[in-house]
């Protein structure tokens, strides 16, 4: 079995990726790994930065099993540097498999306006964010161009 594909969701919070992950995972079909719904199921703050970072990566020792074995993995991490896209594009590469990058923009007032939406409603597995973070986290935000764009295998 040849090696499967790997699906980067770039995005700030608000900015769709759930929406389309659980899209794409029904269409192609595809395993879908949110690190915001693990962390929810385990009971643990979505906040608590190290955590995270630890579920991150035991999600990507899986996502690279399942690609091994052929499959298509959505990964909803966000990807807000470019360093962080470069290693899994490369990651996943050595491994054989195509990889796509699939950014979501939107204006910051639109991610606030479906952030207070999404906050509001209280979804299981949806992590709270304030417009202040919001507005702290866009200026660290480092949104894929057109150069890094083309490094990647194109969309099915």
């Amino acid at each position: 079995m040849g090696a499967g594909r790997l699906i980067l969701l770039c995005g700030l919070p608000g900015s769709g990726k759930t929406t389309h992950a659980k899209r794409l995972a029904a269409e192609l079909p595809a395993v879908r790994l949110c690190p915001d719904e693990w962390l929810a199921g385990l009971g643990i703050d979505p906040h608590d930065s190290e955590a995270r970072a630890r579920l991150e990566r035991l999600l990507w020792e899986h996502a690279r099993e399942l690609l091994r074995l052929g499959q298509t993995v959505i990964l909803e991490y966000g990807f807000w540097s470019r360093a962080e896209r470069d290693e899994l594009r490369l990651a996943a590469r050595a491994l054989g498999a195509a990889v796509e990058l699939r950014y979501l923009g939107a204006p910051l007032e639109e991610l606030h306006r479906r952030l207070e939406a999404r906050n509001a409603s209280g979804g299981w597995g949806t992590v709270p964010v304030s417009r202040a973070m919001l507005e702290e986290w866009a200026t660290i935000f480092e949104p894929p161009d057109r150069a890094e764009t083309a490094l990647y295998d194109s969309e099915r």
